[in-house]
């Protein structure tokens, strides 16, 4: 009917004059889009990754789209309207080229396709259109689509994809040209590009691709576009691309692949090119006029060329490539490796941040390339590197890179952006044991291990000029520097205090100003420096032995420091935060390093520091009363989260006997679960699933409790109590599965401790045991809440129903239990469910719900649990068959049935 409309559009001369007539024509369009935009299957596909989707076409629908007067007449709409309908022509036209493969034969598609190309030929030969952004970018979308869902295989067989493809090409290279129009939109150009290259390999086809004629023309228009842009950028003072540094990355890793095509010839393109500018720049160096015009766009040629280098070099793992091509990749690193020695002979005065972020982008490209452990020693990229630089290996290599990194860090403290990737580029190169035997023979490696202060290293000093976010790169610096110190140390507890001197300084210094009068803000800069300096040391230590030492030199010493901070600067989360988060490493039982001997008291220890630091935050942040909008996470709700995260991986540790608590009278486990309900109860359950942190650390932490101390569950408040079942009843419905899925953990926990309850009371005389107390008050509690777990069982099975359920099993769980709990209500459910069908399908459906509870034993054992989720599983399967509404065997959506 909806293309009835369309046709009736053409057949009829319209007035688009004519508000009322472009009005309908516009509705017409967007009903078809949402038509074909309808997610038929229930997949929930992540609309950012728009490029990878398949439309789910009904097979009903089939007959249409075989019609070729179908496509035809989308592609007429678009010629034929104004641009803010013809947009929408466009947009029905990349839901066309992206329908499912098996809704057609193989001849089917094939002509299909065919009639697809002869619609894109007929558009690049007329592109008058093209002019408007809203049409171009949705032009770039449908050419991204159509190699998306259609092989190259395929495509070289149309009989128009010799002159189709050259059109495509001079149109991306005339996009790229303009590279200050639409970056989004190349995206999408790129993206074709490089999934046609990629498939190169795979095609049997006799047909000429002919990516091999055009790939080298697209790398080309890239690499001179860009280089041609830094002079109009300089001289008008315009944005520079160089600093959208996510559209640079994304582009460059879509480039690789396309550059490797016919590498000979971008990699000649790039030798001239570079050494072109490289020897411009000496010049201008050397110059005495020094042109500061000049100088800054021949740097910012220099960036884009070495970024050029790093990507193509990168694109050997995206590409086939051979021993020439990776002489090549030698000889265009040599040119590389040649400018950082010539940048960093000159620091502090010959600086630039753009070429440095570039020569790190480089060096990290090379590294995934050439360095590490599956590395052909005899690879020829390092001949020529030999020639010129005298590095033969990835050993030298490695050197060099050591050399680079202690380099900036020491010249470039003050500039934020070089010194986290620098960094980030340390902690990628730290990771593996090969490389870690390799870094920790190296001289600078051997340095910074014993001289990471202030002095050598400025970003670690706590100066004014610092921004206080600038100090979140220590926590990476120590991490990856406690992974090259864990390589040697064993058992040396002396080389471990050698390299803890600096934050020992550190931390005595902290200790004279409490005692004196203080600086406040140098203290706290000091604490929030040293905070996240352990965190990193501690994230690295992953073993029981250097875990013990760390916690030995920090306690009893130091940990009452954080305390003391934690109560004097509450309100302060640039303070407290790191230092929570500390704590949350802390509690972190990673590899079962915090397995302590069994004579140690140390798990215990730690858990009352945790417990007095937890109780602290929580009564202190509390104090600060109603909270703005935009103050409530940052200023209460993150450090809550924090705390919640840090307590969860206590209780979850297994390092800790809980009940030596209550043994010995020791009141820290009781403390920190109160302190738990108090910042509960100043959270509304909006902002409990609004946070996706919040609602991350809460939920685990449920579960947790739940599972292991339903004594105290059972002993909550009934208002508490309330909260928290209501709290779990919302969380059954977020799409985040982690929520959901700790939600019917959490929720299974209950109802298997009330079941187990009520089964016991009813088989022996009730006993006055402190359990059988506790059952008997989450019973009276149900008792007097009834709509709490019957809201929970109609959630759940909406969900199994009519929902696209992610976590089946999950959800399986629990709804066992509840059925058990509440036949009756489970009853009143299924026979609503059933009357609301029409009547040929009630008798399918009450079979459904006959099967469901087929071999399902009155009990919560193993055994039937995992009866009840099979049936289960062939429950939901049957049902959507048998509400399914237009008698198709196509897939679903049980959104459809709602």
């Amino acid at each position: 009917m909806q293309m009835n409309n369309e046709m009736t559009v053409l057949a009829k001369p319209l007035n688009l004059q004519d508000e009322g007539q472009q009005n309908l024509v516009m509705q017409v369009l967007k009903l078809v889009l949402n038509c074909l935009n309808f997610d038929f299957i229930g997949s929930s596909a992540d609309e950012s990754a728009d490029d990878l989707c398949t439309v789910q076409i009904p097979t009903t629908w089939r007959t249409i789209f075989l019609e070729p007067e179908t496509l035809d007449l989308f592609f007429s709409l678009y010629h034929s309207l104004p641009p803010l309908l013809s947009q929408l022509a466009l947009s029905c036209l990349v839901q066309f080229a992206s329908t499912r493969r098996s809704l057609f034969s193989s001849p089917e598609r094939a002509k299909y396709l065919g009639n697809l190309i002869k619609g894109v030929k007929r558009i690049l030969e007329n592109p008058q259109g093209l002019s408007d952004p809203g049409n171009y970018h949705e032009f770039c979308r449908f050419l991204a689509r159509l190699k998306t869902n259609y092989q190259l295989g395929e495509l070289v067989m149309v009989k128009e994809y010799p002159e189709v493809i050259r059109l495509i090409a001079n149109f991306t290279i005339t996009s790229l040209q303009h590279w200050e129009f639409a970056p989004n939109s190349v995206h999408y150009l790129l993206t074709l590009w490089q999934r046609m290259v990629a498939s190169v390999p795979f095609v049997k086809s006799t047909e000429p691709h002919l990516l091999d004629t055009y790939a080298p023309e697209i790398t080309k228009a890239f690499i001179t576009s860009r280089l041609e842009s830094v002079a109009i950028v300089v001289r008008d003072n315009l944005d520079d691309p160089l600093d959208d540094t996510a559209t640079v990355f994304q582009q460059l890793e879509q480039l690789c692949t396309v550059s490797r095509c016919e590498y000979e010839k971008t990699c000649t393109l790039l030798v001239q090119l570079f050494d072109q500018n490289a020897q411009n720049y000496q010049k201008l160096l050397h110059s005495p006029s020094g042109i500061t015009v000049d100088k800054a766009i021949q740097e910012g040629r220099l960036a884009w060329l070495v970024y050029l280098v790093g990507t193509v070099v990168g694109g050997r793992l995206t590409y086939t490539s051979t021993d020439e091509h990776d002489a090549m990749d030698g000889e265009l690193s040599c040119r590389v490796f040649q400018l950082i020695s010539l940048m960093d002979t000159g620091l502090p005065q010959c600086s630039n941040e753009k070429i440095e972020l570039a020569i790190l982008w480089f060096l990290d490209q090379f590294r995934k390339t050439y360095v590490g452990d599956q590395l052909q020693r005899t690879s020829k990229v390092y001949a020529r590197m030999s020639e010129v630089l005298g590095i033969t290996d990835d050993n030298h290599v490695l050197e060099t890179f050591m050399t680079k990194i202690v380099t900036n860090l020491k010249y470039w403290g003050r500039c934020e952006p070089v010194i986290s990737r620098t960094l980030q580029f340390l902690n990628d190169l730290s990771v593996g044991y090969i490389l870690l035997k390799k870094l920790v023979k190296i001289d600078a490696v051997k340095f910074m291990l014993k001289n990471h202060t202030s002095e050598h290293f400025p970003f670690l000093g706590i100066s004014d000029s610092y921004s206080l976010s600038d100090f979140r790169c220590r926590t990476t610096f120590y991490t990856a520097l406690t992974r090259l110190l864990m390589v040697d140390l064993g058992e040396d507890e002396d080389e471990f205090e050698n390299f803890m001197l600096p934050l020992t300084v550190s931390f005595e210094t902290v200790l004279q100003i409490f005692n004196n009068n203080f600086k406040q803000e140098d203290v706290k800069r000091m604490l929030i420096g040293l905070a996240r300096d352990l965190r990193g040391i501690a994230f690295a230590l992953n073993t029981k032995t250097s875990y013990t030492m760390l916690f030995d030199w920090m306690y009893p010493t130091y940990l009452p420091i954080l305390q003391t901070t934690i109560e004097r600067w509450y309100g302060e989360p640039a303070c407290t935060t790191p230092i929570l988060k500390l704590m949350a490493e802390l509690m972190q039982n990673r590899s079962q390093r915090l397995n302590f001997d069994v004579s140690s008291p140390n798990g215990i220890l730690l858990f009352r520091e945790a417990s007095k630091m937890i109780c602290t935050y929580g009564n202190q942040i509390l104090s600060l009363g109603s909270l703005s909008k935009d103050q409530i996470y940052p200023m209460k709700l993150k450090g809550i989260s924090i705390c919640y995260s840090a307590l969860k991986s206590a209780l979850c540790g297994n390092y800790v006997s809980f009940g030596v608590f209550k043994l010995y009278g020791d009141n820290h486990f009781d403390n920190v679960l109160q302190a738990f309900v108090k910042m509960l109860l100043s959270v509304c359950h909006s902002d409990l699933l609004q946070y996706r942190k919040l609602s991350q650390s809460y939920y685990p932490l449920l579960e947790c409790l739940t599972q292991d101390h339903m004594s105290f569950i059972t002993n909550l408040e009934p208002p508490v109590l309330l909260y928290v079942l209501t709290s779990i009843s919302e969380g059954l419905t977020t799409l985040d599965t982690v929520v959901s899925s700790s939600c019917c953990t959490s929720l299974d926990y209950i109802v298997t401790y009330l079941f187990k309850h009520i089964a016991k009371e009813g088989k022996k005389p009730l006993r006055c045991g402190e359990a059988t107390q506790a059952g008997q008050r989450l019973l009276h509690f149900m008792q007097q809440n009834p709509d709490v777990l019957q809201q929970m069982m109609s959630v759940l099975m909406n969900t199994i129903v009519f929902e696209d359920c992610r976590n089946q099993w999950s959800v399986s769980r629990p709804l066992l239990g509840l059925i058990l709990l509440n036949e009756k209500y489970f009853s009143e459910l299924r026979a609503s469910l059933i009357n609301s069908q029409p009547v040929p399908k009630q008798e399918v459906l009450a079979q459904c719900f006959r099967n469901l509870m087929e071999g399902v034993e009155q009990n919560l054992s193993i055994k039937n649990r995992d009866r009840f989720t099979q049936n289960l599983s062939v429950f939901r399967r049957d049902v959507a068959e048998a509400l399914r509404s237009d008698g198709s065997t196509e897939p679903c959506s049980l959104d459809m049935m709602s």
